[in-house]
């Protein structure tokens, strides 16, 4: 067994270390203390707040797994899935989770894109052979998720449009070109990461214990048989729901035009129409879709306190680091290197921060919006914001969820996405709004 210890490991310690370095010589001993505390309070608040939605969405995914949603979802991806998680069995439910969390993560439904994520790692952990540390696939599928495939970065819209930016969804284009760069490099990151970890640690193929693993599968859900008058009335609500669309335009009085606040509007009925679609779907299967989605919530207190310790560890580091002033040192170190490439100096603390803390980059990327919308660097941090994504926050949350603490290449795919990510978002702002 390999006792080389994980990335995560050696860069969390080295976080601490340099805060509390950095802290004798700055004078800021006092503010890493209060930042230690505060961070950890705020980890355990963010993990209790996640309970609700992760139950929600545990609870509909239970509903959609006994509907044979999964199944389904899995034979019609096969072909491409097969290829990026060959360890994975075609027909997993892991296969099916993954797909619904990358969708709902394209789409920008974050609340259901976390639980979906946490519900793929834990059938993914179902084929782990040795518990406690990541497999190849658990990796790839942390470091897709880190490049943060979105389509629809409506978040950053909004602070652009409510800034009064000329042109508020203008960074759509070039958030998604940034978006496939980054993801892109996660997928060759992390399989060329594998390939060579097979050579240093020995880790069993999945295969080898998917018989023992599956040997006690879990029980098929009872269905229940619905009358044709049931099955008729559920039926009824799809048309008289698509009656809406155009009973809101005789309201307004106009078609309105296909623009980006039309998207954006446009876009909160995904949810509902999610959530809706996935229960209908499940009671016209047969499903007890209360007792299911009951079933399914519970899991979600239970992964809220499994992912506590980690989110704390994580938070601690992280705060501790930007308190001290490392944070403002390591940028004015990098920052003769990036003005290279075109990065200006008003943006390289927001490329710095999004690994590392989601709501200290947003709150730069807003505070550079407010200033000037129009700029340059206000374009630049928007699609930063838009095709990155909190990669400690994300390794914290999935793999705290099934108790992964040997990370192995999953952090540094996930980084090499990071890196990609925002060295592309500057090459096309460059090319297209200098």
């Amino acid at each position: 067994m390999d006792k080389k210890p994980a990335v995560i490991n050696i860069i969390w310690l080295y976080l601490i270390l340099s805060s509390i370095v950095v802290a004798a010589y700055t004078g800021r001993m006092d503010e890493i203390t209060k930042a230690s505390f505060d961070s950890a309070k705020s980890a355990v608040t963010l993990a209790i707040s996640l309970i609700g939605a992760m139950a929600l969405w545990l609870g509909i995914m239970k509903v959609a797994e006994a509907a044979g949603l999964m199944k389904t979802i899995s034979r019609a991806i096969r072909p491409v899935m097969v290829r990026l998680f060959p360890d994975v069995p075609a027909d997993h439910p892991a296969m099916s989770a993954m797909i619904m969390n990358m969708a709902a993560n394209m789409l920008g439904l974050g609340n259901a894109a976390t639980p979906m994520g946490i519900k793929a790692m834990t059938e993914l952990d179902k084929l782990n052979p040795e518990k406690g540390t990541a497999t190849n696939s658990m990796c790839l599928f942390l470091a897709i998720n880190t490049s943060s495939v979105t389509i629809l970065p409506l978040g950053v819209i909004a602070v652009r449009a409510a800034a009064g930016a000329a042109s508020p969804a203008n960074i759509l284009i070039p958030s998604i070109i940034a978006t496939a760069l980054s993801t892109t490099t996660a997928i060759i990151a992390a399989k060329l990461m594998a390939a060579r970890s097979k050579e240093s640690i020995a880790v069993q193929s999945v295969s080898v214990v998917q018989t023992e693993n599956e040997a006690a599968p879990e029980a098929a859900p009872e269905l229940v048989k619905l009358g044709l008058f049931p099955k008729l009335f559920a039926i009824s609500l799809i048309p008289v729901f698509l009656f809406a669309v155009p009973w809101h335009f005789y309201k307004i009085g106009h078609v309105p035009a296909i623009d980006y606040q039309l998207v954006v509007s446009a876009t909160g009925w995904l949810m509902p129409l999610l959530m809706g679609g996935l229960l209908l779907l499940g009671y016209l299967k047969g499903v007890k879709v209360y007792e299911a989605v009951t079933d399914g919530a519970k899991e979600g207190f239970q992964v809220a306190v499994r992912i506590i310790p980690f989110m704390v560890a994580i938070f601690v580091a992280i705060g501790m680091f930007r308190a001290s002033g490392a944070l403002d040192l390591f940028t004015w170190i990098v920052n003769p290197v990036t003005s290279l490439i075109g990065m200006p100096p008003e943006a390289l603390p927001m490329a710095l921060l999004r690994p590392l803390s989601g709501t200290g980059a947003f709150g730069v990327m807003s505070e550079i919006i407010n200033q000037d919308p129009n700029s340059f660097t206000s374009y630049l941090v928007s699609v930063i914001q838009g095709s990155t994504e909190t990669s400690f926050y994300v390794l914290a949350v999935y793999f705290g969820a099934v108790g992964i603490r040997k990370t192995r290449h999953a952090l540094p795919a996930a980084l090499c996405a990071d890196a990609v990510g925002i060295l592309g978002s500057v090459l096309i702002c460059n090319i297209m709004f200098r």
